[in-house]
């Protein structure tokens, strides 16, 4: 609603039209589907490193969990329209790309704040901050994977499935926090977010001073909408 008053059906169409633009290359859905995988294994080795045991695993199989992303990739539509369709590039015209996927991630985890105040949730009593923190990294990758103008939405709607169903290769849970406001959590969630920072900061050094799509590696706009 916001993109047709703004620009009319074209730019709706647009906006659209990037959810089916599937020709990215393969490396980028690769990175789309692997960057929580890998980062949980990595957690898992410096727990063992630290500790002495291995964390607990998932039980899931790992292409169930392949199967499920592409099934559920779809169901991702609502929220990337608005976070890396809508916002996210009418941020980076003013912020710059780095800066807009940071205030991003901020926006998005503010946007599941209830969920940790709802009974029978998985981040019922669980730490927010910690979660933002997460969010907020995740949400740098997904920003250099689109670029900010004319990226592929259906690789964050790819990415963003990728990370709800993998993230429990090695789960993060434990014993609530009680308050959701607490820094108080499990090594596992403490690890998961160090790896991902780690991550972050080397995307944020490629993505300074890009504003538009075009500047981020990788990135493609597809005929429609150049």
């Amino acid at each position: 609603m916001l993109t047709g008053r703004e620009g009319g059906r074209h730019a709706v169409g647009t906006l659209l039209g990037r959810m089916t633009y599937w020709n990215v290359g393969l490396r980028f859905y690769a990175f789309a589907l692997l960057l929580m995988p890998l980062t949980k294994l990595a957690v898992a080795v410096l727990h063992h490193l630290l500790t002495g045991n291995w964390p607990p695993f998932g039980e899931t199989r790992p292409v169930v969990l392949v199967v499920v992303t592409v099934l559920s990739t779809i169901g991702q539509a609502g929220e990337e329209l608005g976070w890396r369709g809508y916002l996210l590039p009418r941020l980076a015209e003013r912020t710059g790309l780095a800066a807009a996927s940071l205030i991003v991630g901020a926006i998005w985890a503010t946007w599941h704040l209830p969920l940790f105040f709802a009974p029978g949730a998985d981040t019922n009593g669980q730490s927010f901050p910690l979660y933002t923190a997460q969010v907020t990294a995740y949400s740098i990758a997904l920003a250099c994977c689109t670029g900010a103008r004319g990226g592929s939405l259906l690789l964050t709607m790819f990415m963003h499935a990728a990370f709800n169903n993998t993230k429990d290769i090695v789960p993060s849970g434990g014993v609530p926090a009680g308050s959701v406001f607490t820094l108080h959590a499990t090594l596992v969630l403490r690890l998961t977010v160090l790896v991902l920072w780690v991550v972050g900061v080397f995307l944020l050094v490629r993505m300074r001073g890009a504003l538009h799509g075009s500047a981020v590696a990788g990135s493609r706009v597809p005929p429609a909408a150049a």
